[in-house]
């Protein structure tokens, strides 16, 4: 599978000869939290070339940790599903974020900053519930961004998949958020909080009072975020 290997037989050894290479415990941890197609998986990894997430694909596939299948949704397109050898994996790369949000100084990772990883991740894990019965746009602006960076609209249609969109849609906007990525990444790891950023005019929020009022309960946070640091 790679070019390099330790030369043990030791278990910890063969297994790590497959999981250590560069970006697979992350694209792993994309497939476990449910990305099949390969530009989801771009979207959860934007700085990993196309190319390097196809070699890594087609490593994880002959390892027997992941399958290659015809895509159901698109015609000439595949889906990559994990199989029970991945599935297996899913406490250990659990534990990796476990160790890194626990043991990591959070200003360490509060310096590599994100919007495209940080959007993708908060539509992935925004909660509808707390959301009107209806469609529901939230515009995120970061106003220290490129422009072509800057605005960001999540749509929440009720029963149906969560989208993420660059470019305006064209919708009614409900609720519009306007911050820095530093501080919307702090909120979203669980180093701080709507509820403080708002009260430090961090963060603003214009629109719809009730979803404004419920945005700690349906924003999308990091499944780590209520671990704590330690001392």
């Amino acid at each position: 599978m790679t070019q390099t290997t330790y030369g043990q037989f030791c278990p910890v050894a063969m297994a790590a000869e497959i999981l250590c290479t560069r970006w697979t415990v992350v694209l792993l941890r994309e497939l476990i939290a449910g990305s099949t197609r390969f530009n989801d998986l771009r979207r959860g990894l934007p700085r990993m070339s196309p190319a390097l997430l196809s070699q890594r694909l087609k490593e994880l596939e002959a390892a027997g940790i992941i399958h290659r299948l015809p895509s159901a949704r698109d015609s000439g397109a595949f889906d990559y599903r994990l199989t029970e050898a991945g599935k297996e994996l899913e406490p250990l790369v659990e534990a990796f974020g476990l160790w890194g949000q626990r043991w990591v100084d959070s200003e360490l990772s509060l310096q590599r900053l994100d919007v495209q990883l940080l959007m993708w991740d908060m539509r992935r894990n925004l909660d509808p519930r707390p959301l009107p019965e209806q469609r529901t746009v939230v515009q995120f602006r970061y106003p220290e961004l490129p422009s072509d960076r800057r605005a960001w609209w999540l749509m929440i249609e009720p029963g149906e998949e969560i989208d993420l969109c660059s470019v305006d849609p064209g919708f009614d906007v409900d609720l519009y958020v306007s911050t820095d990525l530093r501080t919307m990444t702090a909120i979203w790891m669980g180093h701080d909080t709507v509820a403080a950023a708002v009260e430090d005019e961090r963060l603003h929020l214009t629109g719809d009072r009730r979803i404004a009022a419920n945005m700690h309960t349906w924003l999308g946070l990091s499944p780590f975020a209520k671990v704590q640091q330690a001392a």
